[in-house]
This record gives C-alpha cells, structure tokens and sequence, in this order.
C-alpha cells in the first residue's frame, strides 16, 4: 500500500508491522525513515536484525534462506535489504516477490534504495504494494522548501517566527543535508528559547557557500543567479577556485561525453547517472549543441591556468562568465 510522509508518520505509531516495506528516495529522508522503522521495531519486540547489501555480487538466495530460517531464540526480526541502484533485476524481483507471495511469520523485510523515479517500478514493487508497504521520499519542491524546513523546526521542538524559517530556508540554498544539520545545532544551542532573525543571524552559517555540487548543478540546470550566488559565497569563504574548477572540468567532460553519445541513455548509464542527474544533463544539451559545451571545456581549461598562475587573467570574473555560459548558452556571443 502505498503512503506519504505524513501517512508514513502515522503508521509509525502503531503497534504491529507490515511483513514489508519498501522505503525510497532522497537519502537523507530514507535514511531517517529507516531508522525509525528500526526504533518502532525494537519497541515492538523485534530483537535480531540481519543486513543484506544487495550489490551487483549479492547472492538473492541469501533473501530466501534468511526467511525461510528460523530465529535462534524465536524472536522477531528485521531484514534489512539495502538495494544498490534501486533495481533489483531478474533475480532479485524473484526472491522479493516470492517473499510477499507468502512472508514467514515474526520476519519484516525492509527495503531501502536511494535511487528512484518512476523507471524503477516493476513487478516486485507491486508485489510489495500489496503485500506490506511502500513510501517514497521526495525532496521538498522550491515552493514547498520554506514549509519544509518550518515542519523540520517544529519536529525538533524549536519555534521559530516566519522570517526566521524563511531565512533559513534561504540560507541552507535547497540543501536538505545542510538544513538537517543546522537544525539540530539549533536545538543544542537555543533550547526552548523563541529563534527570532536576530537570533538565526548570529547562530547560523551559510551552508550554501561550502557547495560546489549545487554550483554545477544550478548552472546545468540553467539557473545563473542561483549559480553566480553560491560562486560569490564561495569566493567570499576565501575557497581555492583550483579545487573548484577541477570538479567543473569534471562535470563538462561528462557534458560532453553525453553530447558525442549516439545513445544519451546509454551513455548515462554507461556514467551511472542516477535519474535527476540524468535530466539534469539531458536539459542542459538540449539547450546549446555540442561545440557549445567543447567551447565551454577549453574556456574552463583556460580558468584553471590562470589560477595556477600559469596564465595572465582575472580567474574568478573568468569563472563568472563560464558559469553564466553554461547557464545560459545564448549569452556566449557577448563573451566572445
């Protein structure tokens, strides 16, 4: 049966399991939900857990013997099966279906996969769907972000006045992880006491500023504003455009390598691009052709010299304007 967060949340106060789940999504959302299954379980009196990492070597018989085994001491327990990849292919389909076909008693099977869209769902998922429960845990929307870090202050037990939630949602730039963490430090450092913007201003840091990931990501994704601000804020931390401009060669040889695929899928899996990833790219070639993106490479190989001072030049305006070229393809004629 499928659920959503707030459903999820709900089913967790009851007092007795489902045979299996099957958990979803953004890691870090996953993960927490994991762990409260786990908590709920040992609360209920399920004292063994068995953890299986189902990679590209895992033996599913392993799936079929542990639930055909019988506990050591006849209690209940926990099958942790975390799916690398989020697909469980020919093999791993049999043993899960097989599984909710018919679930050994006093035995849950927890499912986890941090890599997930619509292409994963198969016949194994709706196996689960009927026979336990599944969740996917998606990363809050840009409209939905504020009312997610606000939900996000309130489960830790913090009250906060709305321009402090909006300036927090601000300053964490989108970063669930980055937003998870400053949170709990809130709760270290203020306690029961009311966070107003003063108060946030001093307390937190601006975590967007240490993210080059979400520099080229923006940029890919053809948002230049937001690209250009997490550049400024890494510049302002004094961060080394060396390092930076490593990881941004990086990720336009793979630009490039995708636009030089006869099959961008393919290619993309051939990379192991996980599906947002994988749009992420798809969108961005469709917007400029491939010399466009040769051009970018030889600019941002330009930049790199430069900041080793192997090159006369301004490297950080450089790195502006290659960051607005990969945002915005159509202003490259007034960087000529």
């Amino acid at each position: 049966m499928p659920l959503n967060a707030g459903q999820w949340h709900k089913h967790l106060t009851g007092d007795r399991l489902a045979p299996v789940y099957l958990l979803v999504g953004e890691e870090l959302l996953v993960l927490e939900a994991a762990d409260a299954l786990r908590a709920q379980a040992r609360k209920l009196g399920y004292s063994e857990r068995e953890v299986m990492d189902a990679d590209a070597r895992f033996d599913w018989d392993d799936l079929a013997r542990s639930a055909a085994g019988m506990s050591l001491f006849a209690t209940q327990r926990v099958l942790d099966l975390r799916l690398a990849g989020g697909r469980a292919g020919k093999e791993g389909s049999a043993a899960i279906s097989e599984f909710c076909a018919a679930p050994p008693p006093d035995t849950t099977l927890l499912i986890t996969a941090m890599e997930w869209s619509t292409k994963h769902e198969a016949v194994w998922t709706k196996n689960v769907d009927q026979a336990g429960i599944q969740v996917v845990f998606n990363a809050p929307k840009p409209h939905e972000w504020t009312q997610w870090v606000g939900a996000r202050l309130a489960s830790r037990g913090l009250k906060a006045s709305p321009e402090a939630v909006a300036m927090l949602a601000e300053r964490v730039e989108g970063n669930l992880l980055a937003a998870a963490q400053e949170i709990d430090k809130l709760v270290v450092l203020v306690g029961n006491d009311r966070i107003d913007v003063d108060a946030l201003e001093s307390l937190v840091v601006d975590s967007a500023r240490f993210d080059a990931f979400k520099l080229t990501d923006a940029a890919f994704a053809g948002d230049g504003g937001r690209a250009l601000r997490i550049l400024a804020g890494l510049r302002a931390e004094g961060d080394e455009l060396i390092a930076l401009m490593g990881w941004l060669v990086n990720q336009l040889q793979l630009a490039l390598r995708l636009a030089n695929a006869r099959d961008f899928a393919a290619q993309a899996r051939l990379e192991r691009l996980w599906p947002a990833r994988e749009q992420l790219f798809r969108k961005a070639l469709r917007r400029a052709p491939r010399d466009h993106w040769m051009a970018c490479l030889a600019r941002a190989a330009r930049i790199d010299r430069m900041a080793k001072g192997r090159e006369a030049g301004n490297a950080w305006l450089e790195a502006e304007r290659l960051i607005a070229l990969i945002a915005e393809p159509r202003a490259a004629a007034a960087f000529a």
